[in-house]
């Protein structure tokens, strides 16, 4: 039993709740049950304890949370600003904060998570946490490792085994430290270190780091909780400090949980906006679950167009060019699956402009798998797919293989024969040394171009006899060099007067 009038005269709730009994019983006699106060039972012996040494207490790191969440409870603020007013006494050693161990900081900040909040321990949580982000914030910080008295409150790092702590980094020594906050709590912690423009790439390994600490062992809602709230974190930092990797780390488990579709945007966002760092095996991402294709394209798809939305204003030629080579070892890993709609390869081959691409051999390749496996599809069909590819940025062993090549459309057989021959006339007449006149050069292309009606003909019959036409074009274009290699023509003079030679001629 405690003397309730010796509790009264430093509680505003007791004084107010007597005041209030009086003419129905007797002081004495009330009896008050709390079902609800702060840290049960040790909280109010702190309380009792500060009210019986009539004020004398000893406030430190591992009981100012406690006392100040009893001290809020009990209304123990009305004493103006002495010794007896524990509200101001509490304030007055929150000075001092700065001269806290890394160890006090921690272990204030465990008792500020498990006790409920309020407007008073918020107002202590706040404080140890700019101190302790500063802390961390202070250059050559390395890690303070000490064994820590108090067994109530065993962290991470007292668990550490003699090798790990040798190869701890001096960057990332806190990462186990703060393990034990709950996904609130690092919520607000990361919002402040933003807010003090903390290192950015600490705050992304912190991030990754926790969530998959955290994973172990947590109920699927808390899986969701903490991809949440990490994807949301992640987006208020540069990009430039996102690890791509980890990103699709996340994508991957959080295709398994039942994020919120704001969320799933976000991650995408934030992947699309890292895509020039990728590799091909992490758009490897399994399709959803019921789908029988192998991979997600449609995701990858999805990602590419973010990439050119979210990096539209600093893109170089050079980073397009690194996604259109990833692009086109993705399309070659999935061309084979025979789940894969014609739609949806197609979009992939389509989804990057022309421009970013300087070859399209490998795009050739891709769908001449895709068609090889997918035997059904109809006309209308593979000339959509094969829409994609330009001829004209195709190899001279492309196109001769796309001629003779019975799984395309005639007619972009016919087309890429005809490419072909073209390139031909032009080699043909590049390596010349000697110029040619404009007769001599119309005679060469009279005889070596194809007739509309030849064309028209290779068409109807199904390319058949193209390669002995290719073989006998092979042989006219050999004599026609050597006939040409022996034609001499006079220099023609510039209008300067200084003698030059005719400009390579093309059709």
């Amino acid at each position: 039993m405690v003397d309730k009038r010796i509790l009264a005269s430093f509680s505003g709730r007791l004084r107010n709740l007597f005041s209030k009994s009086k003419g129905s019983t007797t002081t004495r006699n009330l009896k008050v049950i709390f079902h609800d106060f702060p840290g049960g039972v040790e909280g109010f012996e702190l309380i009792a304890r500060f009210c019986y040494n009539n004020g004398k207490i000893d406030i430190t790191a591992s009981n100012i949370v406690l006392l100040s969440s009893a001290a809020h409870f009990m209304e123990m603020g009305f004493h103006g600003d002495g010794k007896l007013n524990l509200t101001y006494r509490i304030e007055k050693s929150l000075e001092e904060i700065d001269s806290w161990s890394w160890y006090e900081l921690l272990l204030a900040l465990k008792h500020c998570q498990d006790l409920l909040p309020n407007a008073d321990t918020k107002f202590i949580l706040e404080k140890i946490l700019v101190c302790l982000i500063e802390r961390l914030a202070l250059p050559g910080v390395a890690s303070p490792y000490m064994p820590f008295s108090d067994d109530s409150f065993e962290f991470s790092c007292d668990k550490r085994s003699t090798d790990s702590t040798k190869n701890y980094s001096r960057e990332t020594w806190w990462f186990e430290d703060l393990l034990f906050l709950n996904v609130d709590l690092v919520d607000k912690v990361i919002n402040i270190m933003v807010f003090q423009n903390f290192d950015h790439d600490k705050i992304c390994k912190f991030l990754f780091y926790y969530r998959r600490s955290r994973f172990l062992g947590a109920s699927p809602a808390e899986k969701c909780r903490i991809t949440e709230v990490v994807i949301n974190l992640l987006s208020l930092l540069d990009r430039s400090s996102l690890s791509c990797k980890g990103l699709f780390d996340i994508l991957r488990v959080a295709s398994s949980l039942k994020l919120r579709k704001c969320y799933h945007n976000k991650l995408e966002s934030l992947i699309g906006s890292q895509l020039n760092h990728a590799t091909v095996d992490y758009l490897l991402v399994p399709s959803p679950p019921g789908k029988d294709y192998s991979y997600d394209a449609s995701l990858v798809s999805r990602l590419v167009k973010t990439f050119l939305l979210e990096s539209s204003s600093w893109l170089s030629m050079s980073q397009l060019n690194k996604v259109a080579r990833l692009m086109d070892s993705y399309v070659a890993e999935v061309s084979p699956d025979p789940h894969l709609r014609p739609s949806m390869f197609t979009a992939l081959l389509m989804v990057l402009p022309d421009s970013t691409r300087q070859c399209h051999d490998e795009l050739y390749q891709a769908i001449d798998m895709y068609l090889e496996v997918h035997t059904g599809l109809s006309r209308e069909e593979k000339m959509r797919v094969c829409r994609a590819l330009n001829y004209e940025k195709l190899s001279t062993d492309a196109l001769k293989h796309l001629a003779l090549n019975s799984k395309f459309p005639s007619r972009l057989a016919v087309q890429s024969f005809n490419i072909n021959q073209q390139f031909k006339i032009n080699s043909l007449l590049s390596n010349t040394h000697d110029s040619l006149d404009v007769k001599q050069y119309l005679y060469a292309k009279k005889k070596l171009n194809l007739s509309t009606e030849t064309t028209v003909k290779f068409e109807e019959l199904q390319l058949q006899g193209m390669q002995w036409r290719v073989v006998q074009v092979e042989k006219i274009c050999r004599i026609m060099q050597t006939q040409m290699g022996n034609i001499v023509t006079k220099p023609r003079l510039s209008s300067s007067g200084n003698a030059r030679y005719l400009p390579k001629l093309c059709s």
